[in-house]
């Protein structure tokens, strides 16, 4: 065999032959070799007796010294990744590829249809989600060609240089049809022109429109644009015949980031115990890109507990040592009660370490806590087969020092769901507007990250009744106004529970008060004896 980069392992051919037992291989076969979380290409340069021969475990596996000429073979800058390495994004896959392959391979199943081809895609959703790696998996995949602009690279200093370089691209294309160009960061050159101050934007999204739909047809060429602003593109931009489809990436369920999980350990030599399935229950609000660090972080955990026995200074590392790295649930364990999703990473607070046996006293508070916010996010089947909704808020109130914030801590713990904790006041701002931008704000990173819990402490302070004149511009009236309609309006809010706490429950406003928003009261008495 001959590896398609230097290998520095010692010991490698009895790694080999154990790991290539009973493979089937034949001369010009490529094994992929996860080594340390890298991959690493082999090459069978050739075998005794010719043809396909099977090992087993007294073959001999030697390893030529030279660098496999298969580097060389390798295409010149497409990564190789394929459609397998996308996990839990299936249906848009399959959306992508009707959309995408089938125009450039079967050009007559659209004539028969009379119908043009779909000529552009845009692929949005949060940052970490595989926008970018879909597109590099179409470029793999289709066999077409492949033109990547990045958003800000075609801008120039010179008048109607960033113009031309863009026609260039698409003129490129045109001649070597069938071809793909994918605008990575598509909100960076096409923003709406309504907005933007710069004359050179303005010309830019011009030229892009005309050149997607303009008077001279543009061929075989299918566009992707990946954005995770999809609201900052121009309006134009976005209607049939140039962007026929907007695919959304969603943030993975629970099934996606078990398929994420296994694409990510493949290579990793897994103990026993390491249960990937309960790694996906609990990682809420996790993308790709997260899943993919928990993987390696708990990689390195494992390279951390032999690292005395490896020496440093040595030209390679013994095969034997290699054999010890394993890596278990602990490890994994240890890295996600660190790791926080990306898309909670501004408003991520620590979940606080507190239990219900922590609480003394308040059995039946404590119930009706579990049941409104627990059970949803553990049992949603259930509530789904009996046709029940669950509550949206819970309101605790009560005299000061009963336990009303340290039962939110413990519901944040033990209900494993992203927690948001809002102190009352810091929502209020001496800008006209900010506040209320704030709670929607929240509302909105809550929604990308359920199933979460969003905690407001002092709620009397952003909340109290309308009409009473708090707050000399009658900032809370609008930002009851906007919790009022975030809680309960036009757009559902799925997997969201929402906890206030307050000692005042008489001022706050009584809209807040209804079933629908703040479905339960629960009032947290002082102690009892027991």
């Amino acid at each position: 065999m001959a590896p398609t980069e230097p290998l520095r392992i010692l010991g490698a051919e009895e790694y080999l032959a154990g790991f290539l037992e009973d493979q089937l291989v034949t001369r010009g076969d490529t094994i992929p070799l996860n080594i340390m979380g890298q991959r690493i290409d082999l090459v069978v340069a050739g075998t005794n007796p010719s043809g396909p021969v099977i090992i087993n475990a007294s073959t001999q596996v030697t390893l030529s010294e030279e660098v496999a000429k298969a580097a060389a073979a390798q295409e010149g800058g497409i990564p190789a990744i394929t459609y397998e390495d996308i996990g839990g994004l299936r249906d848009v896959v399959t959306k992508v590829r009707e959309m995408i392959e089938l125009p450039l391979r079967h050009p007559e199943l659209f004539r028969r249809l009379g119908v043009e081809a779909p000529k552009g895609v845009i692929l949005h959703g949060p940052p970490g989600t595989g926008k970018t790696l879909l597109a590099k998996a179409v470029a793999n995949e289709t066999n077409a060609n492949f033109y990547t602009i990045g958003g800000p690279e075609i801008m120039s200093k010179y008048y109607g240089e960033s113009e031309e370089r863009l026609r260039n691209v698409f003129q490129e294309a045109q001649k070597n049809a069938p071809s793909i160009i994918f605008i990575d960061e598509l909100d960076s050159i096409a923003p709406k022109r309504e907005v933007v101050t710069g004359e050179v934007e303005r010309r830019v999204v011009a030229q892009l429109l005309s050149l997607m739909d303009g008077l001279t047809a543009r061929g075989k060429v299918v566009i992707i644009g990946a954005t995770n602003r999809i609201n900052a593109i121009d309006p134009a931009l976005r209607r049939p015949g140039r962007f026929d489809r907007e695919i959304e990436l969603g943030v993975p369920d629970r099934n996606g980031r078990l398929e994420i999980l296994q694409i990510h350990t493949r290579g990793m030599p897994l103990a026993d115990d390491v249960k990937l399935e309960k790694l996906a229950d609990i990682s809420h609000g996790f993308v790709g890109a997260d899943l993919q660090s928990l993987a390696k972080e708990a990689a390195m955990r494992a390279l951390r507990r032999i690292l005395p026995e490896i020496d440093v200074s040595a030209e390679s590392v013994p095969a034997e040592t290699l054999n010890k790295i394993i890596v278990k649930m602990q490890d994994f364990m240890d890295v996600i009660k660190e790791m926080e999703p990306s898309a909670m990473r501004e408003v991520f607070v620590e979940v606080p370490d507190v239990k219900w046996e922590d609480i003394g006293g308040l059995e039946a508070v404590k119930q009706e806590v579990r049941e409104a916010v627990e059970w949803p996010l553990k049992y949603q089947g259930v509530f789904a087969y009996a046709d029940a909704t669950p509550p949206k808020g819970i309101l605790l109130y009560g005299p000061p020092g009963t336990g009303k914030t340290l039962m939110a801590k413990a519901t944040a713990n033990e209900s494993e769901a992203n927690f948001i904790s809002i102190k009352g006041p810091e929502l209020l701002s001496k800008w006209v507007g900010e506040s209320e931008k704030g709670v929607r704000e929240i509302f909105r990173k809550a929604r990308q990250a359920a199933p979460c819990i969003i905690f407001f402490d002092e709620v009397d302070a952003i909340a109290p009744t309308r009409g009473g004149g708090f707050g000399d511009s009658h900032v809370t009236e609008r930002v009851i106004s906007q919790m009022l309609t975030e809680l309960d309006g036009l757009e559902m809010l799925t997997n969201v529970v929402v906890i206030a706490a307050t000692n005042r429950p008489d001022i706050i406003d009584p809209a807040l008060l209804r079933p629908g928003r703040f479905d339960r009261l629960l009032y947290v008495p002082p102690p009892d004896y027991e």
